[in-house]
């Protein structure tokens, strides 16, 4: 693969550009992520580039994959393309790791081979642990210096700026969505001979300052924190640098008070997923196995052939497993965004649920409700209806059209059957959703292997599955009022249990 550059006596856009000053108004305004692609002179291509300006996702996965998602597919439809998907996990983890390290496993293993020259990775700052650096790592030392997420914006595509002269031919290239899909149309004007991407799927980042509210408003010791992850048994483990861990119920958060913390283009986005990437290393789509983060597995999509050849270097140093399913999103889809919504309109509880209730709560949501993928596509028809929302108050009615992909349409329009959505967006005056999209004709395409319906069952990882199976008056009826039902339940079992 070879990419078109910039060459002597050249006069490409970039070679005429400059970095935007750090702290100026970038083009996105509000809606920046702060992706780094304005801090290099690849800032020419911003207007065609930035995920928040001119949104062609449809288009740039169709050019990094040679075929979009199959949207008739629902692992597709949610999941992004894909030859596989699976969970996996070292089975000698990396010492302060934040998991066991699968994605700087396969930094080390890409420069140590020859793979690639450097790994755009992001360490952090000598005086902040949470403050982003990103670096193009050329040692496997430097790599494994920048493990554990920082869950703030990081402005990665920042590095590109050392790129011209610095004789780096092939790159991996590890971030988010939103960063991904800037480097992946300013790929072919790159002085590179062959780009991989490694991709983190991502939700609701915020800016270092966002992050210290959420810890001040969350946790007893914000300053030991090391790194957190949102879990599937319905709390947010902390683990601090004691090596504890720290468990706080979804339902203790104090939502009025965090509602503006996540940043405005964490609201526009429909790319949780990385759909851009050669491979993606995370954890929504695996459930939990009742083990700390450093020993738990992570689900692994390898979307093509680029993909497959990076965790082709692990995959014996790996205990892999397909990916597994269980219980049923839906009833608890709206309940969560209106509970949601409710707290962005400024109507939601004073206070969060008292520790005791929200632990018990936790525990029984973690018997009963969705696992594995389905947790995984709870979160993603969460994240989409609300982010529609946002788009749609925020946006403009033709420009949201716009911006909003098929797939996430699509997913809007499984929840409006009923006006459901249409309901919340009369709150704001907001015009309704409109006609719902045709359902995809039929692809005929295979599912890849651990993909699909038949790709596993049960709750995996040791862990007890629940599965719901509701009853035939419910099956069909309007999600709000199966929702409610399911709500009752859960409230009259929760009060069983406390009063025992």
């Amino acid at each position: 693969m070879s990419l078109a550059a910039s060459s002597p006596g050249s006069s490409l856009p970039h070679d005429r550009a400059r970095p935007l000053a750090k702290g100026s108004t970038y083009p996105a305004k509000d809606l920046c992520s702060q992706c780094g692609l304005c801090d290099s002179r690849w800032v020419a291509y911003v207007k065609d580039s930035c995920a928040f300006l001119n949104q062609r996702f449809e288009a740039m996965e169709t050019a990094a994959h040679g075929r979009s998602r199959d949207l008739e597919n629902e692992d597709e439809l949610y999941f992004g393309v894909q030859q596989r998907m699976l969970t996996a996990r070292l089975q000698q983890p990396i010492a302060g790791a934040q998991w066991t390290g699968i994605a700087s496993r396969i930094g080390v293993l890409a420069l140590e081979s020859g793979l690639v020259d450097a790994v755009l990775c992001v360490g952090q700052s000598e005086d902040d642990r949470f403050t982003p650096v990103p670096r193009l790592a050329r040692t496997p030392e430097e790599v494994l210096s920048a493990r554990v997420n920082k869950p703030t914006l990081s402005p990665n595509l920042e590095v590109l700026e050392q790129l011209p002269g610095s004789g780096i031919r092939k790159l991996l290239a590890i971030g988010v969505g939103c960063q991904i899909q800037a480097l992946r149309a300013v790929e072919a004007t790159l002085p590179l001979d062959q780009l991989y991407v490694l991709g983190l799927p991502c939700t609701d980042n915020v800016s270092r300052e966002g992050l210290q509210t959420f810890l001040e408003t969350t946790v007893s010791s914000p300053e030991t924190v090391v790194h957190y992850e949102f879990m599937q048994d319905y709390q947010v483990h902390l683990k601090h640098t004691d090596g504890s861990f720290e468990k706080v119920p979804y339902f203790c958060l104090p939502a009025n008070k965090l509602k503006d913390v996540i940043a405005p283009s964490c609201y526009s986005c429909f790319d949780y997923v990385n759909g851009l990437a050669d491979i993606v290393v995370g954890y929504m789509g695996v459930p939990y196995n009742h083990t700390d983060m450093t020993r738990h597995p992570q689900y692994v999509t390898v979307r093509n052939e680029r993909g497959k050849e990076m965790f082709d270097m692990i995959r014996g140093d790996c205990d892999v497993t397909p990916s597994v399913s269980s219980g049923e999103r839906k009833p608890f889809v709206m309940q969560t965004v209106i509970s949601d919504d409710e707290a962005t309109l400024g109507r939601g509880p004073e206070e969060p649920a008292p520790l005791p209730v929200g632990k018990a709560i936790a525990w029984l949501l973690e018997k009963i409700g969705p696992k594995g993928k389905e947790f995984g596509m709870y979160s993603l028809d969460y994240h989409t209806v609300r982010n529609y929302l946002y788009v749609k108050r925020t946006f403009g009615e033709e420009r949201a059209r716009r911006h909003v992909p098929d797939y996430a349409r699509l997913v809007v329009d499984e929840y409006n059957v009923y006006g459901a959505v249409d309901e919340r967006l009369k709150l704001t005056g907001t015009a309704p959703v409109g006609e719902a999209l045709p359902r995809p004709a039929p692809s005929g395409r295979t599912p890849a292997p651990g993909v699909g319906p038949d790709a596993g069952g049960g709750g995996g990882g040791g862990g007890a599955t629940f599965p719901v199976e509701l009853p035939e008056f419910l099956k069909g009826a309007d999600p709000g009022v199966v929702g409610g039902v399911v709500g009752f339940l859960l409230f009259t079992t929760l009060a069983t249990k406390l009063m025992s």
